[in-house]
């Protein structure tokens, strides 16, 4: 899986300059490497500008890193609204938001996401793209959210749905939120508002398309 994917992040995502010195700035402040791998990144972009969304949510900012790549998708008219729960991790992430020309277009709000969510909730918030990569025991908390704040045909994305493979492989060591990934994959496969799909980019990630209502 780490082969298949070094191999795809050297031929599918160029260098950048700019990106590399996001992961540089995560690594001096002290953070985790939990960012998305290039190739995730760069399919995000993708599914932002293929759908064109222009008001994306994203819970789990950690330092800007996959906010860049979702921002390059809607360009200059679109606007990203991250939740984060370090206030730190937020100002970092907007620092190199601003860096990469998007820092206008992005707002933070810190805390515990789920109360961030209720209170988009209340004030009737709306979003056509969803990027979901936060703490995983509440994924299917964050889907439920997401659902209530969703326009008609909105996009869900959610990260490391694969559990570094172990929800398929049981000869790889689990992660501790192995079955809590494999329950939420699905939840999301047989979830009645959704079409979904999973690829494995990355750590594996869950595309799922909200059903128009008519």
């Amino acid at each position: 899986m780490k082969k298949i994917n070094s191999y795809i992040d050297s031929v599918f995502q160029d260098e950048d300059d700019l990106l590399e010195s996001v992961l540089l700035s995560i690594k001096e402040n002290g953070m985790r490497s939990m960012s998305v791998s290039p190739a995730s990144g760069k399919l995000l972009t993708m599914l932002v500008s293929l759908s064109g969304s222009q008001n994306v949510l994203e819970i789990g900012a950690l330092g800007g890193y996959s906010g860049i790549f979702l921002a390059r998708g809607f360009g200059s008219e679109g606007k990203l609204t991250s939740l984060e729960l370090e206030e730190s991790y937020a100002n970092l992430a907007h620092k190199n938001l601003a860096e990469a020309g998007f820092g206008h277009q992005v707002s933070y709000m810190t805390g515990p996401a789920l109360d961030s969510l209720e209170q988009l909730e209340r004030t009737n918030k709306r979003f056509d793209f969803f990027f979901i990569d936060a703490d995983k025991e509440n994924y299917e908390n964050y889907l439920d959210a997401c659902l209530k704040l969703a326009e008609n045909g909105a996009i869900i994305v959610a990260d490391n749905v694969l559990a570094n493979g172990s929800v398929a492989d049981e000869t790889v060591e689990p992660k501790h939120y192995t079955e809590v990934m494999k329950k939420f994959n699905e939840t999301v496969a047989n979830h009645p508002q959704l079409e979904s799909i999973l690829l494995p980019v990355g750590d594996g990630m869950t595309v799922s398309r909200v059903k128009i209502q008519k």
